[in-house]
C-alpha cells in the first residue's frame, strides 16, 4: 500500500502510539480488500455497543482510551442495546447495563460523540457529493452513498474507531468510482406511499440480488420520495440484499439520467415491480392463530417527522390492555418530540418511546420474548420484520396506520 509521508511519520509512531496502532489496524484492512492507497475522511460513523463490540472490543476500547487515543475527526456513535432508564422495566441484565456504561465512558474519553443514533444522516451530518466518511451502520452507509453521494463502506466498529483516530480509511469498495455504477435496472410501476411500502420496495429486489456491489437503478417512480421513505428503502435493501448503495433516477445525484446511473454500460438484470408484488408481500406475512400484541415502530429509528404522524394517530386513544406499542428514536428527536407535545401524545397512548436504541439489538430481547409470551410482531419496517428473526419472532409488516390500528385493538381489519 503506497502511504504519503504524512502516513509513513504516522506509521513510524511519531504522531504517537495510539495513532500507529490504528493506521496499522486500517492498513490491514486495506491489504484484505487490495486497496492501494488510503484517502481522507471528514467524518466517522461507529458502532460501539455491547452487542457489536463483546468483551473483546471492550478491551480494545479500554486499551485504546488509556493510551491516549483521540481522533482526529468528528465520530459519533450508532443506536446502543440499552435505554437506561428503562433497564428495571425491561428487566435487562444490571450487568450488561455496566458494560455498556463502561463503553460509553471509554468512547468519549477518546473524543467520540455518543449520539446513539442510526439516523445520523438526518439528525447530526450530512455529507457533500463524493465526500469520503467512515460508516459503520449498514443503513447509515447505503443512505450517504446514495441520497448524498458521498463514499463509505461499512465500517466495523474497531475499524471505524481507527479512521477516526487516524483521520482516514482505506479505499476500496465504494471509495472507487467503478463499484458506483448501477447493476440492475428496476422499473417501479407500484404505488408507494407508506414507510412500508418502500420497505417492501427493498425486499422484493434486495432478496434475488443479494449481493454487496449489486447496485439497483429506480425507475418510474411517480413522486419525489422524502427522507424517511428513502430511509425505509435504504435500510431494507441494506438487509435482505447487503447492499451499499442504489440508484433512483432523478432524484439521488449520480443518476440524473439512465446512462448516468449506469455509466455506459448495459444492467445485467431488469426487474418490474407492480402494485400486485407488493400485495404478494403484505400476504406472505401472517399472525399464525397468535395474538397481535406488540407493535414496533424501529430500524432505523423515527425521525422526529414520524413521531409527529405517530402523535397524530394515537392522539386521545389507548393502546389495547395487555398489548405493546414500542417506539425507538434519537436523543435529540426525543427531546424535540418532548417539546412539541409528540411525546406525550404517544405515552398517554400507552406507548413507551425508547431512546438511544433500535429494538432488534436491545439487550435481553430473546428473553423478553419469552416473560412476556410475545409471538407475532407487527412493524411497518421491512428492516426490521427481517433482522429480528434470530429471536425468534413472527414478524408481520404492514403499514403505519395498519401497525397503530392492531396496537389499538389487537385485530387485523
Amino acid at each position: 500500500m503506497k502511504l504519503t509521508p504524512e502516513e509513513k511519520k504516522m506509521l513510524r509512531g511519531e504522531a504517537g502510539k495510539p495513532v500507529k496502532d490504528a493506521l496499522e489496524l486500517q492498513i490491514e484492512v486495506g491489504k484484505f480488500f487490495g486497496a492501494k492507497r488510503l484517502v481522507p475522511v471528514s467524518n466517522v460513523h461507529m458502532m460501539g455497543d455491547i452487542e457489536v463490540m463483546g468483551d473483546s472490543g471492550k478491551a480494545f476500547l479500554e486499551r485504546m482510551s488509556e493510551s491516549g487515543a483521540r481522533c482526529a475527526v468528528p465520530t459519533t456513535t450508532n443506536a446502543r442495546c440499552i435505554d437506561f432508564a428503562y433497564v428495571e422495566k425491561l428487566k435487562q441484565n444490571p450487568d450488561e447495563s455496566a458494560k455498556e456504561k463502561q463503553l460509553i465512558a471509554y468512547l468519549r474519553k477518546m473524543d467520540v460523540i455518543t449520539a446513539d443514533t442510526c439516523i445520523n444522516y438526518q439528525t447530526l451530518y450530512q455529507p457533500h457529493q463524493n465526500e469520503h466518511v467512515a460508516w459503520g451502520d449498514t443503513g447509515t452507509v447505503i443512505y450517504a452513498n446514495s441520497v448524498f453521494g458521498a463514499r463509505s463502506n461499512f465500517e466495523a466498529g474497531p475499524a471505524a474507531l481507527a479512521a477516526g483516530i487516524t483521520g482516514r480509511t482505506a479505499e476500496y469498495g465504494f471509495h472507487l468510482e467503478e463499484h458506483r455504477k448501477g447493476t440492475v435496472l428496476v422499473n417501479v410501476k407500484a404505488d408507494l406511499d407508506d414507510f412500508a411500502d418502500w420497505g417492501a420496495l427493498g425486499k422484493l429486489v434486495g432478496e434475488p440480488n443479494q449481493n454487496y456491489f449489486a447496485v439497483p437503478v429506480f425507475n418510474g417512480i411517480k413522486r419525489r420520495p422524502s427522507a424517511d421513505q428513502l430511509k425505509h428503502l435504504g435500510a431494507s435493501l441494506a438487509s435482505y440484499g447487503s447492499m451499499g448503495m442504489f440508484h433512483m433516477i432523478g432524484v439521488t445525484p449520480e443518476a440524473p439520467t439512465l446512462k448516468a446511473a449506469f455509466g455506459g454500460r448495459k444492467p445485467t438484470s431488469v426487474m418490474t415491480i407492480t402494485n400486485r408484488d407488493l400485495k404478494r408481500v403484505y400476504a406472505s406475512y401472517s399472525a399464525k392463530n397468535n395474538p397481535l400484541d406488540l407493535v414496533v415502530f424501529s430500524g432505523p429509528q423515527q425521525s422526529l417527522f414520524e413521531m409527529k404522524n405517530l402523535a397524530r394517530l394515537l392522539a386521545g386513544k389507548k393502546v389495547k390492555t395487555g398489548s405493546h406499542l414500542f417506539v425507538t428514536t434519537s436523543n435529540g428527536v426525543k427531546s424535540a418530540a418532548r417539546a412539541l407535545g409528540y411525546l406525550d401524545a404517544i405515552e398517554a397512548a400507552g406507548g413507551i418511546v425508547l431512546e438511544g436504541v433500535c429494538f432488534y439489538i436491545l439487550q435481553n430481547l430473546t428473553q423478553m420474548r419469552v416473560q412476556n409470551g410475545w409471538s407475532n410482531l407487527v412493524t411497518n419496517s421491512a428492516k426490521l420484520a427481517n433482522i429480528i428473526g434470530a429471536h425468534k419472532f413472527n414478524t408481520i409488516l404492514r403499514r403505519t396506520e395498519d401497525c397503530v390500528r392492531i396496537a389499538l385493538t389487537g385485530e387485523e381489519r
